[in-house]
């Protein structure tokens, strides 16, 4: 049964990308923190670099809730038990509310609206008014009617031109009885920095807090905050507790040595709350530091990050390399996703064309001098028995990456196919008890 502590939550969305969903829901952590408020952060979908922003804006690390990757029951364990404490969950949306995968996964096309579906939480809709009037209001009102699981709480008007352009858009919502909670003028200090991948990390910004209190001072005046707050609903997804038993992904070792830097930033926090849950300990450590996995570590995980960026330094942290090399010689598994796979790889060429040389685990060649999107979820099935699982285990997870793989020896790591079925070239690489994959894991197939 649902948890007593569990608060109220809603769903920060838009009919498309670009909207401002993420700068509205920092502004919203934020100033709800300012007033007291407890908040409980959430993403939709596999992201690294936007919770980054909520643990900043809210204070309290923020976790990924992924309907395609996801079973409905870890889904709303988490969304339930991170929440404990908390006066208020807020979960920012991906895409447009209704997009997501061609193909159904666990529990959802990983759309937005899937979510705000399975946990009953209202959708506030962000909506970028940028050159129109009343055809705002008829966006909105086709959204609340495109499905009948969902319910709009309202909308925020963003990039407002004046006063006068909300005296014109407004109107047309009170005829379709649609609340609107503010209007957000068009303001350069709501921009963020991106890079290829997204967003500049949030801790690679400075005066990062600085930035999330500006965020909130144009959110403080223009919504209506306590309407907002009162818009939120339970979570109606009934479950047991995740207290660890059966979990689908078990940790891979019980004792982990997890890099943890600016190079090594992006692995789900609901996948190391599972292992701490099953007992496992989490020994951090810093490749760019130069130090080295700790050598009582019976397992050893490299999460993705951006290591192109750091790519000399890397290739000179002696204690680094030498470190999973003698793990390595002691058949210690040793896992590598997106980024950590091309570090235990050979070499690693910038964007410039520099080959720095890695940790030479794997026989792995990566280049970003010819960038190629790789994207997409993935569903990958294990060729051989390794830290993620036992041969034949079959796993969901994601691909978003600009690498080019130059060359590959050793054995393939897993067959992978995307949402629908089809084959992709990812295989990744398997020599000894050193794995890697260009896919991030989430969650493993339901039996």
């Amino acid at each position: 049964m649902i948890s007593p502590v569990s608060p109220p939550g809603l769903v920060i969305a838009a009919p498309r990308s670009g909207s401002g969903k993420t700068t509205v829901t920092l502004g919203l952590l934020r100033a709800l923190r300012r007033r007291g408020s407890t908040v409980q952060p959430f993403k939709c979908g596999p992201d690294y670099i936007d919770p980054a922003f909520h643990e900043v804006a809210a204070g309290r690390p923020s976790f990924n809730l992924d309907s395609w990757a996801m079973g409905a029951g870890l889904i709303a364990a988490v969304a339930n038990e991170v929440s404990a404490g908390a006066d208020i969950s807020i979960a920012e949306g991906v895409m447009g509310l209704f997009d997501g995968a061609a193909a159904p996964g666990q529990s959802g096309n990983g759309a937005t609206a899937d979510l705000a579906a399975l946990l009953g939480w209202p959708v506030v809709l962000v909506l970028d008014v940028a050159g129109q009037t009343e055809t705002a209001a008829a966006v909105a009102f086709g959204c609340a009617r495109y499905r009948d699981d969902i319910d709009i709480a309202g909308v925020i008007l963003n990039r407002v031109a004046s006063e006068r352009h909300v005296s014109l858009v407004v109107p047309a919502f009170d005829r379709i009885k649609m609340p609107v909670f503010g209007a957000i003028l068009r303001d350069d200090r709501l921009v963020l920095p991106d890079r290829h991948l997204g967003l500049v990390q949030a801790r690679e910004i400075a005066a990062i807090d600085d930035r999330m209190d500006t965020l909130a001072d144009v959110i403080d005046a223009a919504i209506d905050l306590d309407a907002i707050r009162q818009s939120a609903r339970p979570t109606k997804a009934a479950i047991g507790p995740l207290n660890g038993a059966g979990l689908r992904l078990p940790p891979p070792g019980q004792h982990i040595a997890l890099a943890q830097d600016r190079a090594f930033s992006f692995i789900y926090p609901h996948l190391v709350r599972q292992w701490r849950l099953a007992g496992a300990e989490i020994i951090p450590f810093s490749p760019l530091a130069d130090e080295a996995p700790d050598a009582s570590a019976d397992a050893v995980w490299l999460p993705g990050g951006y290591p192109e960026l750091h790519a000399g330094v890397l290739a000179s942290a002696d204690r680094f390399r030498s470190g999973v090399e003698r793990l390595a010689r002691r058949s210690i598994p040793i896992h590598g996703e997106c980024g950590g796979y091309m570090v235990l790889g050979r070499g690693l060429e910038d964007v410039d064309g520099n080959r720095h040389e890695m940790t030479g685990l794997l026989g792995l060649e990566t280049s970003f001098a010819d960038r190629r999107l790789h994207l997409g979820y993935r569903r990958a099935r294990l060729r051989a028995a390794c830290s993620l699982g036992a041969e034949g285990t079959e796993m969901l997870g994601h691909e978003f990456h600009y690498a080019s793989t130059v060359m590959a020896s050793g054995d393939p790591l897993v067959d992978c196919r995307d949402a629908t079925g089809v084959e992709v070239p990812e295989q990744g690489t398997r020599q000894g008890s050193v794995t890697g994959t260009f896919f991030h894991v989430i969650d493993r197939v339901a039996p």
